[in-house]
């Protein structure tokens, strides 16, 4: 799922921070400077004045638009825009004082010392800032990984524009050059690591977020290669001269580099509902958390009692796009489940090694089958069965790996086995629980239809969906074969 560029807040969160941080320290210092000490917050008029001044700053931040295209202005427009950002400000700042009973006690001179050190500040800190960044943009250091799908004729050029323009931020994770095999050489310092032939199982390979395609006016319409793009799941750019129509896709226009792009994704969030998702994540990895701090007091004598070992375990999973990362939980599972999982491939449910589900796992601590063939479970069946094993993950969604609601993330070995449409299910990060997981996960056997779900929940998401999702998914715990 595509985060929309035109939705700037999150991508410029920096920027807002320092700024907000400018301002308070422009606050205090012109407290001090008219000779009242160092500390205005121990006043009450004051006080609430700090916290104003913020509130009102983040409102014409939002209202006007002053960090719109902050990257590409240069540092005449910027000071315009800091100009008339600091005057706005002061003056919903002074209306505020106004209509307070005793706004006359507030001190002018600080006032308007404040308001002249805020915008000296934030200009300084802003062409600073964007300085740092410019060189960041041509390392292309980013959150989200690129690769560059370009024709031989102009890949030079292409390169060197999305470096010289990476508003984005974005990794230049290699290119692909797709009219010619030209795998293992570097242009502008980037490395090809594809051709046309390649490129698709190159993506389900590696971390790609985004692929964008630039190709000269002489090559046909790159049809096969954008839809074998768009079945893993990526989101893919292609340069306006070479637009079509993709049935089932979101499409919309924007700027990548210094090129007007046609973009197209499974689904894409605006920034507040990304925000409004990130913090119900941060909400439930705090108490889940918490949670996990009380529940290990009462399991972890338990587990170690029946298989003496690591309370903790931990093993390496495939999240958004491809990215690899360590996901925790408390240890069902004997110490040696990951050697004996190769002897027991042939009962699982869901028999293609995409993924594995046994309904009666001898590898989970102090299952048994007695000798009269009765079975006998344990503590590890226990804290399965009502999914406190899962509860460690919490500190993955804290840190970003995770989120509450996705798709489960599945082991290196398992996409080692999928193909190209299967990787569409990586399309956002993985959660604890999810669509396939609360419509049956033990009656689901086919592996297409787990993508399908997951697919599906991708392409409908929304914070609603999320929510209803985590109410199903309790009903579903509470059944006695719903660990999810």
């Amino acid at each position: 799922m595509y985060r929309k560029d035109s939705n700037r807040w999150l991508k410029h969160l920096d920027f807002i921070i320092l700024d907000m941080f400018c301002l308070q320290f422009a606050f205090i210092l012109s407290y001090a400077l008219s000779g009242y000490g160092f500390c205005p917050y121990q006043h009450l008029l004051y006080r609430n004045m700090a916290v104003f001044v913020e509130l009102a700053d983040l409102v014409v931040l939002f209202l006007f638009g002053t960090l719109k295209g902050v990257l590409k202005k240069d540092s005449y427009q910027d000071f315009i825009v800091t100009l008339q950002h600091s005057i706005i400000v002061g003056v919903v700042s002074v209306l505020y004082l106004f209509f307070l009973q005793e706004g006359q006690d507030y001190s002018r001179q600080a006032f308007i010392y404040m308001v002249i050190m805020y915008m000296i500040l934030t200009y300084v800190v802003r062409e600073l800032h964007k300085r740092f960044l410019r060189r960041k943009m041509v390392d292309g250091d980013g959150d989200r990984s690129l690769l560059i799908a370009v024709t031989k004729d102009i890949a030079e050029s292409v390169v060197e524009n999305m470096q010289k323009h990476n508003y984005a931020r974005y990794v230049l994770s290699g290119i692909a050059i797709i009219d010619e095999d030209m795998i293992g050489e570097e242009i502008k310092g980037i490395k090809v690591v594809a051709d046309g032939e390649t490129a698709p199982n190159y993506i389900c390979q590696e971390w790609i977020d985004e692929v964008l395609i630039v190709t000269s006016g002489d090559v046909p319409y790159p049809k096969e290669l954008i839809d074998q793009f768009t079945e893993t799941g990526v989101t893919v750019h292609l340069n306006l001269a070479k637009i079509t129509n993709i049935p089932g896709k979101k499409q919309f226009i924007e700027k990548i580099g210094n090129y007007t792009v046609l973009t197209t994704s499974i689904n894409f969030a605006s920034s507040r509902e990304l925000f409004l998702k990130r913090l119900m994540d941060i909400v439930a990895g705090i108490v889940g958390c918490i949670l996990t701090g009380i529940i290990f007091i009462f399991v972890a004598p338990a587990i170690y009692i029946s298989s003496p070992g690591p309370i903790f375990f931990s093993q390496e999973r495939v999240g958004k796009n491809g990215r690899k990362f360590k996901m925790y939980k408390f240890r069902s599972m004997y110490l040696d489940a990951e050697e004996r999982k190769a002897e027991l491939m042939e009962q699982n449910k869901l028999g293609d090694g995409k993924m594995f589900k046994m309904d009666f796992d001898p590898r989970v601590i102090g299952n048994k089958i007695l000798p009269d063939g009765k079975r006998k479970t344990g503590v590890g069946d226990f804290i399965r069965r009502t999914s406190l094993d899962e509860f460690p993950q919490f500190f993955n969604v804290l840190k970003g790996d995770m989120s509450i609601v996705g798709t489960r993330p599945p082991l290196v070995s398992e996409t080692d086995l999928y193909e190209p449409h299967h990787w569409a299910r990586m399309a956002i990060k993985p959660g604890i629980t999810g669509m396939w997981q609360v419509s049956g996960r033990s009656d689901i056997t086919d592996f297409e239809e787990v993508v399908r779900l997951d697919k599906q929940y991708i392409s409908e998401w929304s914070i609603e969906l999320d929510i209803k999702i985590l109410l199903k998914t309790v009903l579903v715990v509470f059944r006695k074969d719903g660990s999810i």
